[in-house]
């Protein structure tokens, strides 16, 4: 490592976080980020500045950073996604702008990681816990992707009229097809860690507590072959594009529809934001448990011809 690696590691190591915590493995240059995110596990606008000012330090400096590994320090959940509170509060103001930002930044984070070989760095996640809609999409990018047992995930939107609109198709379409992003996204299910990995989504499924022994071994494995790897990751981003334009396009649709979402749906993403907060401050039930809930009401309403009916009431 130069002198100039050595003052640019300590700057980014020294920096006060609020929202995650840094670890450097010196004999890889691996560099870990580990999120805990109050009072919701998900990407808050703070957050999403706080990891950005991060990967900008990595792109900044060359070389520095060889490995760059991303988990989550909150039992049971890696990240509930969108910050659905603001989006309530920004639809209910009708403050457009500020939507489509939240989106672009979005997809800021997630352009990075989609570059990252082009950067030097190749990137590893692990997911423990529960993973929704743009915590989801946050990890497709990711050149190894590792899941443990238990893990579940999901895009969630369409139960309240909305869509993952911050790389989900791209990325789900790129990885494992059409039909799969279809299924994934349209249905607005919950899949298992090995149902993903079926679905070419995840490429490690580990027993619970073998996540860490796992991203250990990935580095392992790829560091002596690290350049050769960046080179045929780089080559595969060429083979199946996907384009900035293209992402921001889909955002500025997303932001569209999320204008149109009536009372009905803005209650019901109030009502998944509430049991997000729940899981994150350690309850017993969360947002898993809710979106079974209104998968249980759509099916009700169905069956009676009514409508959706509220299982339990929006209270939660």
């Amino acid at each position: 490592m130069t002198p100039e690696h050595d003052v640019r590691l300590s700057a980014l190591m020294t920096r006060a976080y609020k929202y995650i915590r840094l670890e450097w493995n010196p004999e890889f240059s691996a560099l870990r980020l580990r999120t805990c995110v109050k009072p919701i596990q998900c990407y808050s606008l703070s957050a999403m500045t706080e990891l950005q000012r991060v990967l900008h330090d990595i792109a900044e400096s060359p070389g520095l950073v060889k490995h760059f590994v991303m988990t989550s320090d909150v039992p049971g959940v890696f990240n509930f996604g969108g910050d659905l509170s603001l989006f309530v509060l920004l639809i209910r103001a009708r403050d457009v702008e500020s939507l489509r930002m939240y989106g672009r930044r979005c997809v800021d984070l997630v352009w990075w990681m989609e570059n990252a070989s082009k950067l030097g760095v190749h990137t590893t996640v692990l997911v423990q816990g529960d993973t929704l809609g743009g915590g989801l999409e946050s990890v497709m990018p990711f050149h190894k992707v590792i899941f443990e047992r238990s893990a579940q995930a999901g895009f969630p939107e369409v139960l309240f009229n909305l869509f993952p609109g911050m790389g989900a198709w791209n990325f789900t379409i790129r990885k494992a097809g059409y039909a799969i992003a279809n299924e994934m996204i349209l249905s607005g299910r919950l899949y298992t860690a090995e149902q993903l990995q079926r679905r070419q989504l995840v490429d490690v499924v580990v027993d619970d507590g073998d996540g860490e022994a796992a991203v250990y071994s990935v580095i392992q494995t790829v560091n002596p072959r690290l350049r050769g790897t960046l080179a045929a990751l780089e080559a595969r981003r060429h083979a199946a594009p996907v384009t900035y334009e293209s992402l921001m396009a889909i955002v500025d649709q997303w932001t569209d529809t999320a204008m149109t979402l009536t009372d009905r749906d803005l209650r019901l993403m109030e009502r998944l934001a509430r049991a997000q907060a729940r899981k994150a401050g350690g309850g017993a039930e969360g947002a898993v448990d809710e979106i079974k809930r209104m998968e249980l009401d759509t099916a009700w309403g169905e069956e009676r011809g009514t409508g959706i009916t509220v299982w339990g009431g929006l209270g939660g």
